[in-house]
């Protein structure tokens, strides 16, 4: 008896001691170090850019000047936040930022979804492919060369669109002198660009949908409308509404590049948008505010915040989907 407890206190102890579970966990990632190493890039590109400049943010609540470091400026709170939310420009930024994304929301949101839908029902398989490739190729254009084409086809004089409608009798139209058109230049050329990229996640997730439904369908006499309908659709349903509330935190991020570089006098008073505005703010001006800047673009950041925690509330309540 004395023997057996003298064998099983060993293994109990083994079992019970705090390094047990370690010494476990230890040998599994020297088993799989490769699968670590793998991880370890992402999650430090991870931590210094997006979670260590999280530091710097204080400088909104402080009247900075490089000279003196961030700890060495004088302390102002709200401050800052005060002098954007009663400037002229708060209201014509937020109306400009936030009419953007929701025109963009509104109109870039469906339309990848009805092009996968759409794709999804052919059949002949060289047309397909090159729709595929047609469709998905403007997304690898770089930004500038983007807008370098937009210029070139809006041109008021050389432009082909400009020449098209003269050669039917139409004048000439100045779409990047004329600010109410920006909007929808912004969008749909958007749209042009990144629909055919936007619509692979779509693509995979139709492709996970049991062919068994469709045949049953079938048998049912269900056209293709009434099995994109009652199959399809909610088929890709949680992906959409996943998606949906990620663009609801991104409503107000309006990308800089291309709208900075859309811009001209002529079109300022609906181009100019909260990104670009704390870049020439911050950087560009003669007397660069870094600490204004900031708090422009940390409050930006907590209303994408706030818009992000609503959206997945509201669909948690209304579809039991949600990101957490």
């Amino acid at each position: 008896m004395a023997a057996a407890t003298s064998l099983a206190q060993p293994q109990w102890e083994a079992q019970g001691r705090p390094g047990g579970r370690g010494s476990a966990a230890l040998k599994q990632i020297r088993r799989g170090w490769q699968l670590y190493l793998l991880l370890a890039l992402p999650l430090a590109w991870l931590f210094i850019f997006m979670y260590y400049p999280m530091y710097g943010a204080q400088i909104a609540f402080r009247d900075f000047l490089p000279g003196q470091g961030i700890w060495g400026s004088e302390w102002v709170g709200a401050e800052h936040f005060q002098r954007f939310f009663v400037s002229p420009m708060f209201w014509r930024l937020l109306r400009n930022t936030l009419g953007l994304s929701v025109y963009m929301l509104a109109v870039g949101f469906p339309i990848p979804i009805l092009f996968a839908l759409s794709l999804n029902q052919l059949r002949v398989g060289p047309f397909k492919r090159t729709v595929q490739m047609v469709s998905y190729a403007p997304h690898f254009i770089s930004t500038v060369v983007m807008v370098g084409l937009i210029l070139q086809f809006l041109d008021l004089r050389r432009g082909p669109v400009n020449l098209l409608l003269q050669a039917v009798g139409l004048k000439a139209v100045h779409f990047m002198g004329n600010a109410e058109m920006f909007p929808s230049i912004y969008v749909w050329t958007g749209i042009w660009q990144n629909m055919g990229f936007s619509a692979i996640i779509y693509l995979a997730a139709l492709t996970t949908i049991d062919p068994a439904l469709h045949e049953a369908a079938l048998m049912d006499g269900a056209n293709r409308v009434r099995r994109i309908w009652h199959i399809d659709i909610p088929g890709i349903l949680p992906l959409a509404i996943t998606l949906l509330i990620l663009n609801m935190g991104q409503l107000l991020n309006i990308g800089f590049e291309k709208a900075f570089l859309l811009q001209n006098p002529l079109n300022l008073s609906t181009s100019e948008v909260i990104s670009t505005y704390v870049y020439k703010i911050g950087l560009a001006g003669s007397v660069a505010n870094f600490s204004y800047a900031a708090a422009i673009g940390l409050f930006n950041s907590v209303i994408g915040l706030i818009l992000l925690v609503t959206a997945n509330q509201i669909s948690r309540r209304l579809s039991e989907t949600s990101l957490f």
